[in-house]
C-alpha cells in the first residue's frame, strides 16, 4: 500500500507517523507553542531526529468550540510557516490541515505535499477538485457539524455503518475525479460521544474494507482525558495505549504530538507481529 507524496513513493503497509505541528495560538494541547520561527524550527527538527514521516501543519483551530478565523489569516499562517520549514528542511514531507480549497492550493504551491481536511469536502464544495488538479494525497475525515457545534449532541443511527455509507458516497467521489491517494480518518472527537470513540477505536478494522490506509488521530485527546480525570498534558500513556489499540485494529498512520513515543510504539507492534 504505497502513497506518492512528491514523487516519494511511501510504503504504508509498516505504519508511519505524522507529527502534529499546530501554528494556532489556541489548540487545545499545544496552542500558542510554535508562533516563532525558531521555536517551530526546533519542533520541526525534534520530529525529524525522531522518525516522523509527514509533519501536519495546522493554522486553524479545530478543536471544540474554536474561535472561527478568516480564510486569509488561514492563508498567511499555514503559507509562512510551510516556507519557513521547507527552506530549512526540504526533505520534510508537509500535510496542511486545512478544509478550504484556497489554503489548499496555496500550500501546494509553496511545497505542501498532502492535504488532512476535517471536513472530508463537506465545508467547501471545491477541494475535492483541488486534491484532483494537484494529484496530492487527501485525508478523508468525518465529521458531524463545523469545529464550533460538532460536539452539540451528535447522534448517529449506527455509527459505523453510517460512517462506512459516508466514506463509501465520499470515496466514489474522489474517485470519479481522479484522486488515486485517499487515507481515511474516522475522526476521534469530531461530532462523537466518548461512546462513539470507544466503538470506533474497538471496531477500526471494520473501515478496512476499502483496502484504503486508515490514520488514527487519538493523541491526548479529551476521550482519554476525560476518562481518567486529568488534563492533555498528562495522556501520554493514555496515548500510547489507544495507538497500540488502533495499530492492532490496522492503523496504518498515528497522528501525534509525541513523535519518539509513537516510533517506539511502532517498533514494538512490529516486533510483535515479527
Amino acid at each position: 500500500m504505497f502513497i506518492n507524496c512528491k514523487g516519494h513513493l511511501i510504503d504504508l503497509s509498516s505504519p508511519k507517523i505524522m507529527g502534529i505541528l499546530n501554528i494556532t495560538p489556541d489548540s487545545f494541547y499545544d496552542g500558542g507553542k510554535y508562533t516563532s520561527d525558531k521555536a517551530l524550527l526546533n519542533q520541526v527538527e525534534k520530529m525529524l531526529n525522531e522518525g516522523v514521516t509527514f509533519i501536519d501543519v495546522g493554522a486553524y483551530s479545530s478543536r471544540p468550540n474554536a474561535q472561527h478565523i478568516t480564510e486569509d489569516e488561514e492563508l498567511v499562517r499555514s503559507t509562512k510557516s510551510i516556507e519557513l520549514i521547507l527552506s530549512n528542511f526540504p526533505e520534510a514531507l508537509l500535510s496542511v490541515d486545512t478544509f478550504r480549497s484556497k489554503v489548499a492550493a496555496q500550500a501546494i504551491l509553496s511545497g505542501a505535499c498532502m492535504i488532512n481536511d476535517i471536513s472530508g469536502g463537506s465545508l467547501d464544495t471545491n477541494m475535492f477538485k483541488t486534491v484532483a488538479k494537484n494529484k496530492v494525497p487527501y485525508i478523508l475525515m468525518h465529521m458531524l457539524g463545523t469545529p464550533q457545534n460538532m460536539q452539540d449532541n451528535p447522534q448517529y443511527k449506527n455509527i459505523i455503518l453510517d460512517i462506512r455509507k459516508y466514506f463509501s458516497k465520499k470515496i466514489a467521489e474522489l474517485r470519479t475525479l481522479g484522486v488515486s491517494d485517499i487515507i481515511l480518518d474516522v475522526g476521534f472527537g469530531f461530532g462523537k460521544t466518548m461512546t462513539h470513540n470507544y466503538t470506533l477505536l474497538k471496531n477500526l478494522n471494520l473501515f478496512n474494507c476499502f483496502d484504503l490506509p486508515l490514520l488514527a488521530g487519538l493523541s491526548r485527546k479529551s476521550m482519554l482525558y476525560n476518562v481518567l480525570k486529568t488534563t492533555p498534558e498528562k495522556t501520554l500513556n493514555a496515548t500510547t495505549i489507544v495507538n497500540t489499540i488502533a495499530l492492532q485494529n490496522g492503523a496504518s498512520i498515528l497522528r501525534v504530538h509525541d513523535v519518539k513515543e509513537a516510533q517506539e510504539t511502532i517498533q514494538i507492534f512490529k516486533q510483535l507481529q515479527n
